[in-house]
C-alpha cells in the first residue's frame, strides 16, 4: 500500500477562494475585511512568514495592514500599538508575529489582543471558548489539519487519534478539536517512555513536534491517517517534517507531504478566521 497525499496546496487554494467569495459579499455592504500584522525585529524565518500572510490576504480580498517595528521597540510601545488596533474599527483581525526580542513577553502581547481580534486563536479566552465547546477563534494550524481530515471525508467518531507533542500552538488545541469530533485522543511528548507503543494503535496521528524522523514506518498502524506538522531540514538542506515520509507513505492510507502539506493551510486558515471575525460584526 502507497499512502494517498492529502494535498495542502490544493485545498488552500480552494478555501481561499471561497474567502474571497465571503469578501467580496462584505465589501458589497461597505465593510472590508482588515487584518493587521505586527512584526518586531528583524528575524528572517519571520519576514517570510509575515510576507506570506500579507500577500494572502490581498489576494483573497482583504485589506492588510503590515507594522514593522525595530528590535528595540520597547513592551510598553508595543502594548499601546495593540490597544490602538483594537479600537480601531477597520480592523478585524490582530496578529503579533511570534517570536517577539527577549525584553518582551510574549504572553503578555497576547493577551492584550482583543479576543474579538485574535484571530491567530492564542488567547486564553479563545483557548477556554475551544475547551469548552463554544464559539470562538481555533488555532489555525491544528484548525487547518481538521479540514484536511474532512477534505478526504474521514469520520473522527470512535477513531484513535494520537497527538504527539503538547504546545499550547498545535499539540493541546489539536487534541481539543479532536476530541470535539469524538475522537478518543492520547497525547505523546518528550516524557512519554514508549511513544510507538501508542502510535501503533492509532488510526490517527498528528507529529507536531519539531524533531525529524519522530514517527517511523515501524511506529504506524498499517492503513491509519498521518498528518505532519513539522518544519525541519535534512541533512542536504531540504525541508522535511517531523515523520520519516519515504518510509510512513508505504504503510499509511492517507498522509500530508512537506513542504505542500499542513504549511499552507495554516495562513489558510487565518485568512478564514480573519473573514469570520468581520463577518461577526
Amino acid at each position: 500500500m502507497t499512502a494517498q497525499l492529502i494535498d495542502g496546496n490544493a485545498l488552500s487554494k480552494q478555501l481561499r477562494a471561497e474567502v474571497a467569495i465571503r469578501a467580496a459579499k462584505l465589501t458589497e455592504k461597505g465593510i472590508t475585511p482588515g487584518l493587521a500584522v505586527i512584526l518586531v525585529g528583524e528575524n528572517p524565518a519571520s519576514q517570510v512568514y509575515v510576507r506570506n500572510k500579507v500577500k494572502a490576504c490581498q489576494d483573497a480580498g482583504l485589506h492588510s495592514v503590515l507594522e514593522k517595528y525595530p528590535a528595540t521597540m520597547t513592551e510598553a510601545e508595543l502594548l499601546a500599538r495593540v490597544e490602538a488596533l483594537n479600537n480601531d474599527p477597520t480592523i478585524h483581525g490582530i496578529l503579533v508575529q511570534l517570536p517577539l526580542p527577549k525584553h518582551i513577553d510574549d504572553h503578555k502581547v497576547i493577551e492584550s489582543i482583543s479576543p474579538l481580534k485574535d484571530v491567530d486563536g492564542f488567547h486564553v479566552a479563545s483557548a477556554g471558548a475551544l475547551m469548552v465547546g463554544e464559539p470562538g477563534f481555533k488555532a489555525c494550524t491544528p484548525y487547518g489539519c481538521m479540514k484536511m481530515l474532512e477534505s478526504i471525508g474521514y469520520d473522527l467518531r470512535g477513531k484513535h487519534a494520537v497527538v504527539i507533542g503538547r504546545s499550547n500552538i498545535v499539540g493541546k488545541p489539536m487534541a481539543m478539536m479532536l476530541l470535539q469530533s469524538s475522537a478518543t485522543v492520547t497525547i505523546c511528548h518528550s516524557a512519554t517512555p514508549d511513544l510507538a507503543y501508542h502510535t501503533r494503535q492509532a488510526d490517527v496521528v498528528v507529529a507536531a513536534v519539531g524533531k525529524r524522523n519522530v514517527l517511523t514506518a515501524d511506529m504506524v498502524k498499517p492503513g491509519a491517517v498521518v498528518i505532519d506538522v513539522g518544519m525541519n531540514r535534512d541533512d542536504e538542506g531540504k525541508l522535511c517534517g517531523d515523520v520519516d515520509f519515504v518510509g510512513v507513505k508505504e504503510v499509511a492510507s492517507w498522509i500530508t507531504p512537506v513542504p505542500g502539506g499542513v504549511g499552507p493551510m495554516t495562513i489558510t486558515m487565518l485568512l478564514v478566521n480573519t473573514i469570520e471575525a468581520a463577518e461577526r460584526l
